[in-house]
């Protein structure tokens, strides 16, 4: 969806997949900008002439690979949006979020000229970094990919400052997984507040399930889910506007509140769904329908798992399988579920069935998934890393320096390596949260993982992913992981933006 540019330059009930599906699933004020240009009715301007809600579903501008390159540029700049009849004013990628949505193939070459056209920041960095800061500066980060960290590839080490451009090459290998990715800002100190403003969109690795016409045929759907928020201007310009006491949220799909999807009964569809929200799980519902799951995380299932809910967690993918049932308007809603804090609960989107009914059929097998597992025998090493936090008694935005966010005791230290990893290894990792709080989200850089066992309980078929939870109050989550193909240094997080904002981060360098 694009918009005008104006700125400068619990647990779950019957029918739901089970443990494997639960994979996946000093105070910073408003740093001072003049923002020119806005006037008095900047903020919550109700938006009359469309309804806010029940217009058909618009999928974001797709720019494709052409002769082996995708080369494209992305602009970061303010920009006013209309998002379920309220007014914003908030950082974007092109004017508008989702940002565009990149298609490419194993093997080739992503080539972006990244201009950073936010206004200068007007604080500096500060002595604790993990107090979040300099909401301006950015960089780019190919969520999911199994792509070099270094140099101008897939380094979230880098600053991209206000009022300069960038060059990003990544580099794809010929025996990439092909699925569904994404793309969003890593920057530490910024990260939290620009995804919480939109700035991310969706990457699509062609290829999958091409041989199978059940799925090839099938119309293809992307829903980009997430959380708006906003301060009473529509705006983020205090971190402490990211907190549900002091701020407007709600649900939107590809920046659209309760938008319609159209079916005929019968129908099968294939739905890329991305969940980009910055804090919360959300677990999904449709009405009267069961999801059949063929891939998470870009990464092909063996089989199809067919559940009746879906918990997905922020940063995680799940590509579903749809068939429309009787003619009706159902909903795809998000169900209260508990993770330590209420998620957001509602409506995401309006499924009409209507017309003339189709013929299609969903897959009855899979081809074989694209990763071996990995066996006992590859085993050459074995970590355990344990998540926690400290929190205050109240969790108000005035309270939020209070809490602190570690990873083995420490908070994240851009200077620090955390785990030194020879190239080639193959290891087993068990992640605790010993935090009494709230859920983790567990992602890592570079290498996907196959998870084991969750909560020390072994999951029936291992499950390949880059993104799962780590449960309060002593949950555990073991995975096993090779580390292939890369050297260099990169990240290991929770991707509850906020945690990990605050300290909830760690560097591994993989060398020869």
């Amino acid at each position: 969806m694009n918009f005008k540019r104006l700125s400068r330059r619990r647990l779950l009930d019957g029918g739901v997949a089970t443990g494997a599906a639960l994979l996946m699933g000093g105070k910073v004020a408003a740093q001072g900008h003049d923002h020119h240009g806005m006037s008095g009715t900047l903020g919550l301007v109700a938006r009359p002439k469309l309804p806010a809600m029940d217009q058909p579903l618009v999928e974001p501008e797709v720019r494709r690979s052409a002769n082996g390159v995708l080369q494209t540029s992305l602009r970061c700049a303010y920009t006013y949006r209309d998002v379920g009849g309220t007014r914003l004013y908030v950082r974007s990628y092109e004017g508008g979020s989702p940002g565009p949505t990149l298609r490419m193939k194993p093997g080739e070459t992503l080539k972006i000229r990244l201009t950073n056209d936010l206004p200068p920041n007007r604080d500096g960095a500060p002595a604790d970094m993990s107090h979040p800061h300099q909401f301006n500066n950015t960089n780019f980060h190919f969520h999911g990919a199994h792509a070099s960290p270094s140099g101008i590839a897939d380094n979230v080490m880098r600053s991209m400052v206000p009022g300069e451009a960038y060059d990003i090459e990544i580099e794809l290998p010929k025996d990439h997984t092909r699925g569904t990715y994404w793309y969003h800002p890593h920057h530490h100190g910024s990260a939290d507040v620009q995804m919480a403003s939109g700035m991310f969109g969706a990457i699509v690795v062609e290829g999958d399930f091409a041989d199978v016409p059940e799925i090839a045929n099938a119309k293809e759907r992307l829903l980009v889910l997430t959380q708006v928020v906003h301060d009473a201007r529509g705006m983020i310009e205090d971190f402490g506007t990211l907190f549900p006491e002091t701020a407007t949220r709600f649900l939107t799909v590809n920046g659209q509140r309760r938008p319609t999807i159209t079916m005929r009964p019968g129908e099968v569809q294939r739905w890329r769904l991305l969940h980009t929200g910055y804090q919360d799980n959300l677990l999904l519902e449709l009405e009267k329908h069961e999801l059949h799951a063929i891939a998470y995380d870009g990464i092909q299932l063996g089989a199809v798992e067919t559940m009746g809910k879906h918990l997905i967690l922020p940063g995680q993918r799940a590509d579903m399988l749809i068939q429309a049932g009787a003619p009706g308007t159902y909903e795809l809603r998000a169900l209260p579920y508990d993770q330590g804090h209420p998620s957001p609960v509602g409506p995401l989107a309006r499924v009409v069935v209507a017309g003339e009914p189709m013929t299609m059929k969903l897959p009855a097998s899979l081809p074989k998934p694209p990763l071996e597992t990995i066996k006992d025998s590859e085993i050459t090493g074995r970590r355990k890393l344990v998540f926690s936090a400290t929190v205050p008694e109240s969790d108000a935005a005035g309270h939020w320096q209070e809490f602190g966010f570690f990873i083995d005791g420490k908070k994240f230290n851009p200077n620090r390596i955390d785990h030194r990893v020879k190239l080639g290894s193959v290891e087993e990792w068990t992640i605790e949260n010993t935090h009494t709080h709230d859920d983790h989200v567990f992602h890592i850089h570079t290498n996907p993982f196959q998870v084991t066992h969750l909560n020390g309980k072994p999951l029936a078929t291992p499950q390949w992913r880059d993104t799962a939870v780590v449960e309060r109050q002593g949950g555990t989550l073991t995975f096993r992981t090779r580390f292939l193909d890369y050297t260099g240094i990169y990240m290991l997080h929770c991707h509850m933006m906020n945690h990990e904002e605050m300290g909830m981060m760690q560097t591994v360098e993989v060398y020869e």
